[in-house]
């Protein structure tokens, strides 16, 4: 009996057996739950304590008999902490400036401009702020702003409330510069010397030299007025850099570019103008008050300098046939012939032809080259050649009194022109530049050029395909592009019909490219872009930047450059940045702060280039009304 209940007590003892590993299966698996459960617990931040954190230990997952594998949860790769955002990264939004400001030219500001030399006209020269005294509000447009007139309407009206200034239609009512009527400034296209208009003025001229037959493509009017001259001789292909500072006469320079004509504020006193040597086809003065026979004769020198080899230098007004107009001049016939002979006495020496004087004009030719002109140096003397300068260089450049050399000529011929001969128009837009033909610009060959037009040809029919503005035809009229180059922006718009004006940045000193932009027949200006443009607030109906916040990164900060941007814009106006993408991120985040619309999308190559656009669009916004300030 005992031995038949040996087997029942085994298989009792085994029954238990298994109910124990049973229990501590389900033992070590509640423990394992309850482990989980409080690890859960503890990262959702509940188990968090104020101020440290707190862990519970819990005892090993493993099973019996089991070796737990040691793992580590150290991260593989490291990056470090991002840095802290900067100031214009936290910006929410930039407030908007006093309506005082709404005309604000930082450069030429009025105030800080009383406290330079009075002598030679110095304090009417670019003074911009310091870091600490510029504005960082947006420029806000005067109450009741519209967008500007079309062109070619716009040559001859514009809207009162966008320049609110009437002393011009008073100071010159009688020589037909500009006149109000209702709600609109209308421009007759008079002038001071061109009582008959400027249409009749230009065929006057055009009696005396060729302006049909493209030879002359670009022009510089000093002490410009409304611009008028510049603004018909554009229906003759020829495009004119007309200036004058901001001075008594208020918002003439204001009055051109609402007119939709190229100009810009600037003043012949102590400094280069801001343009390359060898630039303008012909230069024109119609009473612009500057004083062609003192100081040496420095101020035509400064002409001779940007004037091209061949190009004509037109003068009307005093002294020119003084023998008419002394009384009228209020002047005596003596003072009237000293400046006249004078005036004659610096172009001889200068090696300017006098071609004609007729009636109230007069016109002098530059010649083709400096062969002759420096075999009378021995006997004139005065000036002497420049020797040790450069002559494109004119970023805060003073003037001097001696004759920039034009470049050599090969051979003996008084008619070979020195620098290379240009191409007449339109056939001098895309022909190969002299500067670049020669190999006077390092690095840059005939096949860049060729593939920097192309190149352009393509960007800009990519950007009309995302701005339906700058596609509509009529939309834009006055355009900056910010980093011009070799002006390919500008040629692949060179059939609309805008005018655009081209920056070299003089930052960008490996290759000053001004001097090439011109010899295609286009034009353009030197700057800064941590200071202020010589411009009036809202010139410009489009911006066009291409790789500027990559130039100036390490130079001053981006909220300025865009609030400069801001300034120059008008209303509804647009802006196309090109840059790397951290770049354009950032600057995205400031234009959101000036409350400007905008998207960046891939480069025209694709979404593998880390060059990307980022086009943006100012909102229309003005002062409050008069009653409402």
């Amino acid at each position: 009996m005992a031995n038949d209940r040996w087997p029942s007590k085994l298989s009792k003892l085994s029954v238990r057996a298994k109910h124990t590993n049973l229990y501590r299966g389900i033992l070590i698996a509640i423990l394992c739950t309850a482990s989980y459960l409080a690890g859960v617990w503890q990262h959702s931040g509940r188990g968090v304590s104020r101020g440290t954190l707190s862990v519970t230990s819990s005892p090993p997952c493993t099973f019996p008999h089991q070796t737990a594998p040691l793992l580590t949860f150290a991260s593989r790769h490291t990056i470090p902490d991002p840095p802290p955002l900067s100031t214009a990264e936290r910006v929410v939004q930039i407030p908007p400036c006093g309506v005082e400001f709404s005309e604000y030219t930082p450069c030429e500001f009025v105030n800080r401009a009383l406290s330079f030399p009075r002598t030679r006209l110095i304090y009417r020269e670019r003074h911009c702020p310091q870091k600490n005294e510029m504005l960082r509000c947006r420029i806000p447009a005067p109450f009741g702003y519209t967008i500007p007139f079309r062109w070619p309407e716009s040559r001859d009206v514009a809207w009162f409330a966008n320049v609110p200034h009437t002393e011009l239609t008073v100071e010159k009512k009688n020589q037909n510069w500009v006149r109000y009527e209702k709600d609109r400034f209308l421009f007759p296209g008079g002038g001071t010397m061109f009582p008959r208009g400027a249409d009749a003025y230009i065929d006057e001229i055009g009696r005396l030299i060729n302006l049909k037959d493209g030879s002359i493509r670009t022009a510089i009017d000093t002490g410009c007025g409304v611009a008028s001259f510049g603004a018909y001789l554009m229906s003759r292909n020829i495009v004119t850099m007309s200036f004058a500072p901001r001075d008594t006469h208020e918002a003439q320079v204001q009055f051109a570019l609402e007119r939709g004509v190229p100009a810009i504020l600037g003043v012949l006193a102590s400094i280069r103008l801001p343009f390359p040597a060898r630039a303008f086809d012909m230069a024109h003065c119609s009473r612009c008050l500057i004083p062609w026979d003192q100081y040496n004769g420095t101020y035509l020198i400064e002409v001779d300098r940007v004037l091209r080899p061949g190009g004509y230098w037109i003068l009307s007004g005093p002294p020119i046939n003084w023998q008419r107009h002394w009384k009228g001049w209020e002047r005596t016939r003596d003072d009237l012939n000293s400046e006249q002979s004078q005036i004659e006495k610096v172009a001889r020496s200068l090696c300017w032809k006098k071609l004609v004087q007729r009636d109230d004009l007069a016109v002098w030719q530059k010649p083709t080259n400096h062969i002759h002109c420096k075999r009378n140096r021995i006997a004139l003397k005065r000036p002497p050649f420049c020797h040790r300068t450069q002559p494109d260089q004119a970023w805060y450049t003073k003037l001097e009194e001696c004759l920039t050399p034009l470049p050599e000529v090969t051979g003996t011929e008084i008619k070979e022109v020195a620098g290379g001969k240009l191409a007449r128009w339109p056939e001098r837009l895309n022909a190969v530049p002299p500067r670049i033909m020669s190999g006077s610009l390092n690095g840059i060959t005939e096949d860049d050029f060729f593939r920097n037009t192309e190149t352009w040809q393509i960007r800009v029919s990519y950007y009309k395909s995302f701005d339906h503005q700058l596609a509509e035809t009529g939309r834009y009229r006055n355009i900056l592009d910010m980093n011009a180059y070799l002006g390919g922006f500008a040629s692949a718009l060179v059939d609309d019909p805008v005018w655009v004006m081209n920056v070299v940045p003089v930052e960008a000193n490996v290759n000053n490219t001004l001097g090439v932009i011109y010899e295609r027949g286009l034009i353009g200006t030197y700057q800064n872009w941590c200071e202020a443009m010589s411009t009036y607030p809202r010139t410009y109906d489009f911006v066009h930047a291409d790789s500027v916040f990559s130039l100036y990164k390490d130079r001053c900060d981006m909220e300025d450059i865009l609030l400069e941007m801001d300034r120059v814009l008008r209303p509804k106006g647009s802006v196309i940045i090109r840059d790397d993408i951290d770049l354009l991120t950032k600057v995205k985040k400031i234009a959101d702060a000036m409350q400007w619309e905008g998207r960046i999308v891939d480069h025209e190559d694709g979404p593998l280039e880390r060059e990307k656009i980022l086009f943006l669009v100012k909102n229309y916004w003005t002062a409050p009304a008069p009653d409402q300030s």
